[in-house]
């Protein structure tokens, strides 16, 4: 089913909520489509479906250790309103990269779709490694990225940018239509605006696995929040960020923020232990963690991280939305993700009054909360 019609709803794009009834046709939004099943949404709430920039996996599932488990996940991550992310693949070796190229680039996923891949390495300071494997880390190489290009895959890579070399595989992959991020960084303010200055246009997960703000030598954190062409990549788990640093943040550059997960095996299962790419990890109480300590990706799902930040900052959820939608989708150059438009694909998720999902739609398709629906039938 690529046809449907909603009445009676709320329905949310990032500027405005006036709509009150929306139209699917053949897979995206339409001016109307008169024969199509109609639902009645009378107190729910449409709005874009949710985008995440860095997943390392799911439901038991870790997409650096194995790949092939990139369609289980993209099929059961629907329930938390997610139409679209980016399978994120850890410091690990190159043959692990080329296989997960492989995945993505042969396609078949029903779900949530899949964009291309994160590559969050092996670039990285030693230093600020945070959980990644130092045996894996390697100097940024134009011969380790000779196949990485959004023709083969690969959507955003996170690279430490005062390793020698980063200029020119910044400079390769901009070229190549990768999105470049800083992240796992000891970079100085000075360091991060020239990498800025070379294409990197996003900051992976801010203030995690880089130097602590500091008011005479800010850094990476610093030089991000300071310049308006960087996308700043949050985890409001209240685990990786405080609360209070979240809201703080947000009140000063939600405009361009994008939140994410960086959820890992353990999001959707009870406390345990998962694998990382080639480490075990002990989750308990919310957390992830190595045997020694560092922390290593949360269990966060992207509908709670927008209800942490509806709670943490009070601010109304047209405000929230492009942190979640438009912001990651216009960082990628999808102009037609993240908006409820004429002509888009009709990629939406639709809650009730407290934010929780109650059905997610995929180009169209009702992919999760089907039965709900059906009950509401008008």
């Amino acid at each position: 089913m690529s046809s449907l019609r909603f009445e009676n709803a709320t329905i949310y794009t990032p500027e405005q909520s006036a709509m009150r009834s929306l139209a699917i046709a053949n897979g995206h939004i339409a001016e109307a489509a008169p024969a199509a099943p109609c639902y009645d949404l009378t107190d729910l709430i449409v709005a874009p479906g949710l985008i995440d920039l860095q997943l390392n996996g799911a439901f038991g599932h870790d997409f650096t250790s194995d790949p092939q488990t990139i369609a289980a996940v993209a099929a059961k991550l629907v329930q938390y309103g997610v139409t679209a992310f980016l399978p994120t693949i850890i410091t690990s070796p190159l043959s692990q990269v080329a296989l997960a190229q492989q995945v993505v680039q042969q396609g078949n996923v029903a779900g949530s779709r899949v964009l291309g891949l994160h590559l969050e390495g092996p670039f990285l300071d030693p230093a600020k490694r945070g959980a990644h494997n130092p045996n894996h880390l390697q100097n940024p190489n134009l011969a380790a990225i000779e196949s990485w290009s959004l023709a083969n895959g690969v959507r955003l890579v996170t690279l430490a940018p005062e390793l020698d070399a980063a200029a020119e595989v910044i400079q390769a992959l901009v070229e190549r239509g990768v999105v470049v991020s800083a992240g796992h960084s000891e970079a100085t303010f000075e360091a991060a605006e020239a990498s800025f200055n070379q294409g990197i246009r996003a900051v992976t997960h801010l203030f995690n696995a880089m130097p602590a703000l500091h008011h005479r030598e800010p850094g990476l954190a610093g030089a991000a929040l300071s310049d308006q062409r960087i996308t700043i990549g949050l985890i409001p788990d209240g685990v990786h960020v405080h609360a209070g640093l979240v809201r703080h943040v947000w009140h000063s550059a939600s405009q361009r923020i994008a939140i994410v997960s960086d959820a890992q095996a353990a999001l959707g299962m009870p406390d345990g232990e998962y694998l990382l790419g080639d480490t075990t990890l002990t989750v308990a109480n919310g957390e992830a963690r190595r045997s020694d300590g560092r922390l290593a990706g949360s269990v966060l799902a992207l509908d709670q991280a927008l209800r942490n930040i509806h709670a943490w900052t009070n601010s109304p959820l047209e405000q929230i939305l492009p942190a979640f939608t438009t912001i990651p989708a216009n960082l990628l150059g999808l102009a037609h993700y993240g908006r409820i438009a004429i002509d888009n694909p009709a990629d939406l998720v639709i809650f009730d009054q407290q934010y929780q999902v109650v059905a997610t739609i995929v180009g169209g398709n009702i992919v999760y909360g089907s039965t709900t629906l059906e009950q509401r039938q008008c």
